[in-house]
């Protein structure tokens, strides 16, 4: 979206959220004769200590741009979800809170009990930094993941260049790293704020030249999804269709899913039944 648009969607996203909270919960009387859905406009602007007239072009979608500390005030009056203050946020232009960014990231136990029940097929899910949260077992043994890789152990982009396997498992590795970067670099405006991308970026820096030399580039995001040949030093050649999913309630939260072709899914099935240990 361009600014115009943008503050078009914000408008329209405050207004949204205005109509579904009741006067009651947020402690105000409803009266006997109101006829507004939700709350009035002057209503939000006294709730979160802002002028009623400027809250109301904000509203329309004049050019203004909210403070983080009105939109703040704003996600604490309307009783915002982490998501829908993440929402709010994006569409006013800012970057999260640093006191949002350093929140534990969580997983839904049902999020680990469908990885496991997708089993032969790799499956995997990363956070809003790229960090593994949750794999099944089938992921472990194409992709190791709980090895460690430190100081960023249960990274995705740091494995993807620090580590051999995965670099020498990738049949094109260069072009699968640069479309990686080209996504990182968007989630990583997201987060402005967040020192812990500054450490893992600056550590890629110092260790890894390809790193360096593809970050200087600012290719447009491409789609990671499609066709997937892998090595793997046990069973040889695999080959996946991939896909990635975003979940609604957290959208910083992606899973990876790997298909297997016909012949890759029947040596992970064997290899799986006889706990990676031979073909």
């Amino acid at each position: 979206m361009n600014d115009s648009e943008r503050r078009i969607a914000l408008g329209n996203f405050l207004r949204s959220l205005r109509a579904s909270i009741s006067p009651l919960d947020v402690g105000l009387p409803t009266g006997n004769r109101r006829r507004t859905h939700g709350l009035r406009r002057e209503e939000v602007a006294q709730l979160a200590n802002i002028g009623p007239s400027w809250y109301t072009r904000l509203e329309q979608g004049r050019d203004i741009r909210p403070s983080v500390s009105v939109l703040e005030s704003l996600a604490s009056a309307l009783k915002l979800t982490p998501n829908e203050q993440r929402h709010l946020f994006l569409l006013a232009g800012e970057s999260l809170p640093p006191h949002w960014d350093a929140a534990e990231e969580k997983i839904n136990p049902f999020i680990q009990a469908m990885l496991d029940e997708l089993n032969p097929n790799p499956a995997y899910v990363i956070g809003r930094k790229w960090d593994f949260l949750a794999w099944n077992i089938a992921a472990d043994a194409v992709f190791t993941i709980p090895e460690s890789s430190s100081p960023h152990n249960y990274n995705l982009i740091w494995r993807q260049f620090t580590d051999p396997i995965w670099r020498e498992g990738s049949e094109d590795w260069e072009s699968v790293s640069q479309r990686m970067i080209a996504e990182f670099r968007t989630a990583r405006a997201r987060y402005l704020e967040d020192a812990s991308f500054d450490r893992l970026i600056d550590d890629l820096k110092r260790v890894s030249s390809d790193f360096t030399r593809m970050w200087q580039n600012h290719e447009a995001p491409r789609t990671l999804d499609g066709y997937k040949k892998l090595s793997h030093p046990v069973l040889g050649a695999l080959e996946f269709e991939h896909i990635t999913l975003q979940f609604p309630n957290d959208p910083d939260q992606r899973i990876m899913i790997y298909i297997p072709l016909t012949a890759t899914k029947s040596r992970l099935k064997h290899y799986l039944l006889l706990g990676n240990s031979a073909l």
